[in-house]
């Protein structure tokens, strides 16, 4: 089939390697967002799936408005026989949906009907939830509500953070789509409508919901960090100092100690630990502004903290 890829992100070059080398289908163009800006200096920079379509030869598109009537008219001069989506960043006109026969067929890294939205492996994580996936559906106006056409399944480790498990669904999220995109060319594949039972939302991360609640339980506080790492990242003040934080530790040994209240620190020779809503946790790296990710216990001692020490 002809396909037109769109996705922005480093999470969906897995999908879009795996259909540019797939003797079935070709990929005629690739949908990304506009160059934005990155690094120190604000230079605008292609997308990491921008990039790849650059380094193939692959025609790109980067509309500013996919929903306005240039780029439709564009879209429907390539003629795709369907477009694949892995996280473009965008949402969709029903005349945009219309214009491949097969229609745009969505990869979502969650089980869908759980965790609609755009952040569907922080909320997992978030939630504690224990298994997650992936799921290939086809896309209609209302948020990730379309049917589905296939599943993978993915354990949650009690120590991932959304990179590690966002890399995972990435690659196993890719044969996914290879395989559905295969079916639907062949016939062999009709999506299933979503159960309207088990919705839940996951919306976007935003950097004032990644600061840390330290008057939640340990557990909690845990899971939290782990769902905003690495992006946007954790982060407390300590004093006036606003700092990121990186996954903490559940210390055994920490529950039986002398306690601490949500946000208070104890500064010791080699660890430091922060009270919690239950027992305290012990900071693994932390990165003050303008600086690398350090090892908290290294960063106390060079800060020469004065008791008493508060997070919040």
């Amino acid at each position: 089939m002809r396909l037109v890829f769109a996705g922005t992100p480093e999470p969906a070059l897995p999908s879009l390697r795996r259909l540019i080398e797939s003797p079935r289908h070709e990929v005629v163009a690739v949908l990304s967002r506009p160059d934005a800006a990155a690094g120190r200096r604000g230079k605008p920079r292609p997308s990491p799936v921008a990039q790849l379509a650059l380094e193939h030869g692959i025609p790109l598109l980067r509309p500013e408005r996919p929903n306005g009537d240039d780029f439709i008219a564009e879209l429907t001069e390539l003629a795709p026989d369907c477009c694949a989506v892995v996280a473009y960043g965008a949402l969709l006109s029903e005349r945009l949906l219309a214009v491949p026969r097969h229609g745009w067929i969505n990869l979502h890294f969650s089980l869908l009907p759980a965790w609609r939205g755009a952040a569907p492996v922080q909320a997992a994580i978030a939630a504690g939830d224990t298994v997650t996936g992936a799921t290939t559906f086809q896309i209609e106006p209302a948020l990730d509500s379309g049917p589905v056409y296939g599943v993978v399944t993915e354990t949650v480790r009690d120590t991932d953070t959304a990179g590690d498990l966002l890399a995972r669904l990435a690659d196993s999220g890719a044969a996914l789509l290879e395989t559905t995109i295969d079916g639907i060319a062949d016939g062999s594949l009709t999506a299933v409508p979503q159960p309207s039972e088990g919705v839940t939302v996951a919306p976007k991360i935003t950097v004032e919901s990644a600061r840390v609640r330290w008057d939640l339980p340990a557990h909690v506080v845990d899971r939290r960090i782990r769902a905003v790492t690495p992006n946007p990242g954790a982060w407390t003040m300590i004093g006036e100092l606003r700092v990121k934080v990186g996954p903490v530790i559940i210390d055994k040994d920490a529950a039986g100690a002398e306690p601490l209240a949500p946000g208070q620190m104890r500064v010791g020779r080699n660890s430091v630990h922060v009270g919690t809503g239950s027992h305290p946790v012990r900071l693994g790296q932390i990165q003050p502004p303008g600086k690398k990710p350090m090892d908290a216990a290294d960063w106390a001692r060079g800060a020469r903290l004065d008791e008493p020490v508060r997070a919040t």
